[in-house]
């Protein structure tokens, strides 16, 4: 899993914060019929994940202290007590 995010609250002109990649991501996108290396080649991130609603839309926080990233990896067959944050 991973979050991707501005402090600010808005990626330049839009208002979005930034998006929440899933285990489930890229069977998600399949099954709409995404195809991510053509959004990753048009650098179009916003389209990719509005399409999957994984969005993260927070407004303008009037603060603009960092861009903040966040990724929890975990060993395959762990299940859910697996999760480490890296």
């Amino acid at each position: 899993m991973a979050l991707a995010g501005d402090t600010d609250g808005v990626d330049g002109l839009e208002p979005v914060a930034g998006a929440v990649w899933r285990p489930d991501t890229l069977s998600r996108a399949a099954r709409l019929g995404l195809n991510p290396a053509q959004f990753l080649d048009d650098n179009d991130a916003h389209s990719f994940f509005a399409a999957l609603g994984d969005q993260v839309v927070t407004g303008p926080t009037r603060t603009n202290v960092n861009d903040f990233r966040a990724v929890l990896v975990r060993k395959e067959g762990d299940g859910d007590r697996g999760w480490r944050i890296v």
